[in-house]
């Protein structure tokens, strides 16, 4: 019986070979065309504080940059876990504010470092890298890393956030939904209390203990010690 042409084959050797190459060499993966966040998004995920002696957290995020913020409701996973939920309001100057409503507690932090994140962070002036292809909660994923995430999961199929890891911290947060486009329908949310400013912070100047266990959970993953002005 005749055999097949190798040459087919032959053709395929040096593409093969030059991936080979660069595998061994250690020069970093091609980055793919860059999806950007939406302007303005709502998300759900868990976040995963327990490998450091936490626990299971709830984040209900509203992304906003045309707003220039970014503000999150935090409740513990398990019934009972904070209500009114405590809130993170991220801006973009760096500011953050800390608020606990049912302790009237707030404490506010300045990033030097900076704040929000843009929606297309992942280019290279905004200190990205692009770490090639992994698997993350049964996605098939593309794996970046920047100033704030060791690990950021992003599904090759529709861009949308899967997963992240926080630099210098053992945390997690996992997506649970994604909505583009939505915005928080209760605007009054994003202002800051005037017990943030006026200096009846809850009595002791501090913040409730519900509310210092958020720094850890939510702004402590920035590179650069955040400097506390908490009233």
């Amino acid at each position: 019986m005749r055999q097949p042409p190798m040459w087919p084959l032959l053709l395929l050797l040096p593409a093969f070979l030059a991936a080979t190459a660069a595998d061994a060499s250690g020069i970093p993966p091609a980055a793919p065309p860059m999806t950007p966040w939406p302007e303005r998004y709502h998300a759900v995920l868990v976040t995963n504080l327990t490998a450091r002696g936490g626990r299971l957290e709830v984040f209900d995020t509203y992304y906003d940059w045309a707003r220039g913020g970014d503000l999150t409701r935090v409740r513990e996973q398990l019934a009972g876990g904070g209500d009114p939920p405590a809130r993170i309001v991220q801006w973009a100057n760096g500011t953050a504010y800390q608020i606990d409503a049912a302790a009237s507690s707030c404490r506010a932090f300045q990033f030097a470092t900076g704040g929000l994140l843009p929606p297309d962070w992942k280019k290279a002036r905004a200190g990205a890298a692009y770490l090639g292809r992994a698997r993350a909660d049964g996605f098939d994923c593309h794996v970046w890393s920047n100033r704030l995430f060791a690990r950021y999961y992003e599904d090759v199929a529709t861009g949308r956030p899967v997963a992240w890891k926080f630099t210098g911290i053992d945390e997690e947060r996992h997506v649970l939904s994604f909505e583009p486009g939505r915005v928080l329908e209760d605007s009054s949310m994003w202002q800051a209390p005037a017990y943030c400013f006026d200096g009846s912070n809850g009595g002791d100047g501090q913040g409730s203990s519900r509310a210092h266990l958020l720094v850890s959970s939510r702004l402590a993953g920035a590179t650069g010690a955040a400097a506390s002005f908490g009233q």
